[in-house]
């Protein structure tokens, strides 16, 4: 019998990292323009039983590629699903105006709307899927 408990944990443990690591937030997302009329690509990932989102990519209003000292950041961290195509918790690192939020976000079909907010100022975006 503890045999069989053994296996069951064993397998147990290593199923579960696959339930977050397919999880319909995993993929490339395309942000909406920010002050600067930049859009970039974020890349969420599973980090641990949470997810996390890195700066890919920054592109101009034309489209064309640039270069910012973000890219290859990480945008945020420490995400959980809380079921039903929302996430919450982690932080948000806001580099615009440098601070940390507190993410919520809620996901339907191919569009993630992001929202975030220090004290009583609030932001949000609406971001596309590129890639799963």
């Amino acid at each position: 019998m503890r045999g069989f408990l053994r296996i069951a944990f064993g397998l147990a443990v290593l199923i579960a990292p696959v339930g977050v690591a397919a999880d319909p937030i995993v993929g490339i997302w395309k942000t909406e323009p920010d002050r600067k009329n930049l859009t970039s690509h974020i890349q969420i990932t599973a980090c641990g039983d949470k997810f996390c989102g890195q700066v890919l990519s920054a592109y101009d209003a034309a489209g064309k590629e640039v270069q910012t000292p973000n890219i290859g950041k990480k945008l945020f961290w420490d995400v959980a699903s809380e079921g039903g195509g929302k996430y919450g918790g982690g932080e948000f690192w806001v580099p615009v105006i440098d601070v940390d939020v507190t993410p919520q976000m809620n996901l339907s079909g191919n569009t993630l709307s992001v929202r975030g907010c220090e004290h009583v100022v609030c932001g949000h975006q609406t971001w596309t899927r590129l890639k799963p």
